[in-house]
């Protein structure tokens, strides 16, 4: 790594090596593990940790220390100012569904690329890559692709990075092997370039393959690589190439085009926050990071590092019509004095996460390398996991999410309370949706014809002598839940039963699960789980909401 400058905030430099080594690490390590992995002190380690978990970037328990959810905030920047996940990803969804096979954008990132969207069919053998891993370029598709267009001094850096470290030790996210070797690669990069395509047999893993075409610039040079990916199982490399190719082409095409299609500047994306820093604006803003992190220090004194919190939030100025940003302009959306974002910018430009043209600092790809690959699987049920945990902490009573499937609801996730008597029910439990507080939250989200539908079609036998049998009667209850926001029902699915559950959404609003807390009756009255239970439990569904509308911002997050 070139000479620190002088300028630079070494809090900032800290707190990005753990961030690395926890991404490194699939997002977990203990605070000792960091120490032995960063080389920095524990006391150092134990400050850079209280002060990412007070912006809500990592969660601290016990020794442990773990990537949260909303630290895919710094990615999101990256990608939303890089539009190619928005705009182009939706064309994938399409080829994927067209092909029946895996189809990735990636973008290169030195000698090496990052894929920045996935979409992916679901089979028994998956294939798949976790968004923003860095991959050696010689062990890919879009490798040869970017590698065409490389400059001397590209090619010497990677012969240097090759003679090092021969087995790709230093990309985490690919299996140990020597891929491919020098001259052949310098071939592979040559065909890439005179036929405009480019194919990965079994190099990053056995048995999968992938083609990948390039989508150019105006000046012809390569933006990003469009790939489909599948496995031996299905195909050879050659008939891949001879089956995809000429849709490939054609995608791509259509996909330049949008690329060239001009577009005006938006805002910041509006999805809803957890609890931390304030989210930087496009235009004058209020002092509102500066009282953030003063209130931060004057709760954790010296384990809150303030210089690392502001400099972190200088990656987040940037996004949609933001890509490139004067350092006024980044000044002006973090609200931070000029001299203190010159220094964050300098810093971030020395590790790599910023790169300088003229004025402008722009993200680069690096950015994706905080956090990005771990929390790019993140599931709802990982989301909710923790949440569910504080709830019941807080009302000691077993909380649990489910999702419907079908005519039924099954559990995802479900923390239980300590108790001689207590609700007991595991992970993948189904229950009748008509019965249950859960399912009636998620049936009442659904468009009338559809709700009608579902009552028309599903038996509704009494399940205890309380449960609700009329449709009529029933189409009627969800209504008011749908009015009020709530499902409150007392022994209808089992005797002694009584449960209280609220909706989970997306950001499109959308009821995409539901979150309950269910009890013995002799816990509540009915009265006393509104008045105590409801606010706990619709603060836990805005908390899950506020991570998942951050994880799904380029992605969707699987159930389980």
């Amino acid at each position: 790594m070139s000479t620190v400058p002088a300028e630079a905030v070494g809090p900032l430099m800290r707190g990005v090596a753990v961030l690395r080594a926890l991404s490194d690490a699939d997002g977990r390590l203990s605070l000792g593990e960091l120490v032995r992995t960063t080389g920095l002190a524990r006391s150092t380690v134990d400050r850079v940790a209280a002060t990412l978990a007070r912006m809500g970037y990592v969660r601290l328990d016990g020794p442990a220390v773990t990537l949260a959810p909303r630290l895919m905030e710094l990615a999101n920047a990256y990608l939303g100012a890089l539009r190619l996940p928005a705009l182009l990803g939706p064309g994938a969804v399409r080829l994927a569904e067209e092909l029946d096979e895996s189809v990735s954008l990636a973008v290169p990132d030195g000698d090496g690329i990052r894929f920045v969207h996935q979409s992916t069919r679901r089979r028994a053998m998956s294939l798949t890559f976790r968004i923003g891993d860095l991959l050696p370029a010689e062990r890919t598709a879009p490798g040869p692709l970017f590698a065409a267009y490389w400059t001397p001094g590209q090619w010497t850096a990677w012969h240097e990075r090759r003679a090092t470290d021969p087995e790709g030790l230093g990309f985490p996210g690919v299996p140990p092997g020597a891929g491919d070797q020098g001259e052949r690669f310098a071939q592979r990069a040559e065909r890439a370039r005179t036929e405009g395509s480019a194919v990965d047999d079994q190099l990053i893993e056995p048995g999968l393959i992938a083609v990948a075409v390039p989508l150019r610039d105006p000046a012809g040079i390569p933006l990003c690589a469009l790939s489909v990916v599948s496995h031996t199982s299905r195909h050879s490399a050659a008939s891949l190439r001879e089956s995809v190719l000429p849709r490939l082409r054609a995608t791509a095409a259509t996909m330049e085009a949008e690329l060239a299609r001009p577009t005006g500047p938006t805002g910041p994306a509006g999805a809803t926050r957890a609890e931390g820093p304030p989210a930087p604006q496009a235009g004058p803003t209020a002092p509102a990071l500066a009282a953030w992190t003063s209130a931060s220090k004057q709760e954790l004194g010296a384990d809150f590092v303030e210089s690392l919190a502001r400099g972190l939030t200088v990656l987040t100025a940037f996004g949609p019509g933001r890509a490139e940003l004067t350092l006024s302009a980044v000044a002006e959306a973090t609200g931070l004095p000029r001299a203190t974002a010159r220094r964050a910018l300098i810093t971030l430009d020395h590790l790599g996460l910023v790169a300088t043209e003229s004025r402008a600092f722009r993200l680069t790809p690096r950015v994706l390398a905080l956090g990005c690959p771990p929390l790019s699987r993140t599931t709802l049920s990982d989301i909710a996991a923790p949440h569910l945990a504080t709830l019941v902490r807080r009302v000691h009573d077993s909380a649990s999410l489910a999702v419907l499937d079908g005519d039924a609801i099954q559990y995802t996730a479900r923390v239980a309370t300590t108790r001689i008597m207590s609700v007991n029910i595991t992970l993948g439990t189904r229950f009748p949706a008509y019965a249950a507080a859960m399912g009636r939250v998620l049936l009442a989200d659904l468009p009338a014809p559809q709700r009608a539908e579902r009552l028309g079609r599903t038996a509704l036998p009494a399940l205890t002598p309380r449960t609700v049998t009329s449709p009529a009667v029933l189409a009627g209850l969800l209504d008011e839940v749908a009015a009020q926001g709530y499902a409150l029902v007392d022994e209808e699915l089992e005797e002694g039963l009584r449960s209280l559950a609220v909706p989970v959404r997306d950001a499109a609003g959308r009821a995409v699960a539901a979150v309950n807390v269910a009890m013995h009756t002799t816990r509540r009255t009915l009265a006393e789980c509104r008045a105590e239970l409801l606010p706990e439990l619709r603060a836990t569904a805005a908390a899950i909401e506020a991570d998942l509308h951050v994880v799904n911002r380029f992605r969707r997050s699987s159930a389980v």
